[in-house]
């Protein structure tokens, strides 16, 4: 019988400490502590014959390398393959996480039944019958997704061999466990020895793997923090359980980008792929109301035209208020201070308050211009012009500063019908005979002599 070996996790962190003490030194978090037993006998590969001749890799050259591009498995759904950077890759890893009820279930079920390849989904969760009821509403005549409901890793490859699916999904890594671990599912260890066993499988197989994982409620994925180190891909399922938007982004991808955004529209057959993502995010409007501007952004290479609506009162406390709303707050303030010194507005013993519409958060600097414009408006109780738009960062000195790629914001605004568009005159554009007005600025004076 082997020795049985115990150790202490941090279960906020996963920290390991040889005995138990009250308070993690890590995360300086009290009372996370636990022992958990660990037993290592001699273990298998994933696959259960023991005599598979393991593969010795020796050292190469650059040179020696081949570095032709491996074909993706294209997922037929845009905005998953974008965020990607193009398709999943064979042989990877991808988490994806998100708040309870956002949809990721929905999302990777709604993937599966898509693909034209042999589908593994593995649900640990739900029964067949509650995956049947969800898959009958999205594409019900697939024949080429398998559904397991299983949580032992074991087992799960002894159907994987027996199958040899194309991709395999997991619902969730949180509730695998593996017989090497004697502790129960979602702990530390038992996280990381699943995770460990799935990427093993995936990089000899050459299959790709795609796992859900639960977050906290600060946001962070549920479990070890080097998880998220171990996977090549972590994608953040976003959204408000109140609205139907979800935005998908990733946060790390060893493969592509990971300023990429991808957004769905929540409906009862599923999730819908929003392709023109400006439709949700500027409102319809019968009538000019102040206080609402329009800024293009990037996010990734995508040009996003948002709205940036503000709303400039009289404080009726002693100490005026300050929000912002998908927006860094302490830019604000900043932008607030810049009108303030260099434009002669006296905006300090006023509230105000900052909103991006669709429920997103934007942190291109290429919207200092709307916002300011936007403040303004809503100031001088002005409606500023519909069919305006602005992309231009703000500067200390009150100069308004060139922003990158400045050509591609300008022709999604001439895309989408606005006759005028505010940059900086610092930046260099080349384009010519285009139907949209470009107004150069240097000064945030300018811009209030428009405006005001």
């Amino acid at each position: 019988m082997a020795k049985v070996k115990t150790t202490f996790f941090c279960q906020s962190c996963g920290t390991q400490y040889s005995k138990w003490q009250g308070q993690c030194t890590a995360c300086k978090e009290w009372n996370t502590i636990v022992e958990e037993v660990i037993q290592k006998p001699e273990k298998n590969d994933w696959k259960t014959p023991t005599n598979t001749q393991k593969r010795v890799s020796k050292p190469l050259t650059i040179k020696e390398i081949d570095s032709s591009k491996e074909a993706r498995l294209d997922t037929l759904d845009a905005e998953f393959n974008r965020v990607l950077g193009g398709g999943i890759v064979p042989g990877s890893l991808t988490l994806l996480g998100g708040e309870p009820g956002i949809g990721k279930s929905t999302l990777l079920l709604q993937i599966s039944l898509k693909l034209p390849y042999k589908t593994l989904y593995v649900s640990g969760e739900e029964s067949q019958k509650q995956i049947k009821m969800r898959a009958e509403r999205i594409n019900p005549d697939n024949e080429s997704c398998y559904i397991l409901t299983e949580t032992k890793t074991q087992n799960i490859f002894k159907q994987i061999e027996a199958l040899e699916p194309d991709i395999v999904i997991i619902d969730s890594i949180q509730t695998l466990h593996s017989d090497y671990i004697e502790s129960s599912s979602g702990s530390i260890s038992q996280i990381k020895e699943c995770t460990t066993e799935l990427i093993k499988f995936a990089k000899e197989t050459n299959t790709p793997v795609v796992l859900i994982g639960h977050i906290t409620k600060d946001g962070n994925i549920a479990g070890p923090k080097i998880l998220e180190h171990m996977v090549d891909t972590v994608l953040q399922f976003e959204g408000d359980r109140n609205h139907v938007f979800r935005i998908l982004r990733a946060q790390k991808n060893r493969f592509g980008s990971t300023h990429e955004l991808g957004i769905y529209e929540m409906q009862g057959s599923g999730l819908r792929e929003v392709s023109n993502p400006s439709e949700i995010l500027i409102s319809k409007k019968d009538e000019e109301l102040s206080g609402n501007a329009i800024a293009a952004t990037l996010e990734g290479m995508r040009p996003l035209m948002i709205e940036v609506q503000a709303l400039v009162s009289t404080a009726v406390y002693g100490t005026p208020q300050r929000s912002a709303t998908g927006f860094n707050a302490k830019r604000l303030n900043m932008l607030l201070a810049v009108l303030e010194k260099r434009a002669g507005f006296r905006l300090g013993a006023k509230d105000v308050f900052l909103n991006i519409t669709g429920g997103i958060n934007v942190d291109d600097p290429a919207i200092d211009l709307a916002v300011v414009a936007a403040i303004l408006s809503s100031n001088e109780d002005e409606a500023l012009q519909a069919n305006y738009c602005f992309a231009a960062e703000v500067g200390l000195s009150g100069e308004i500063r060139p922003v990158q790629r400045v050509e591609q914001r300008i022709l999604e605004a001439e895309k989408l019908g606005f006759s005028a568009i505010f940059v900086s005159k610092y930046n260099k554009i080349s384009l010519k005979d285009t139907s949209i007005k470009i107004q150069l600025i240097s000064k945030i004076e300018d811009l209030v002599n428009f405006i005001v």
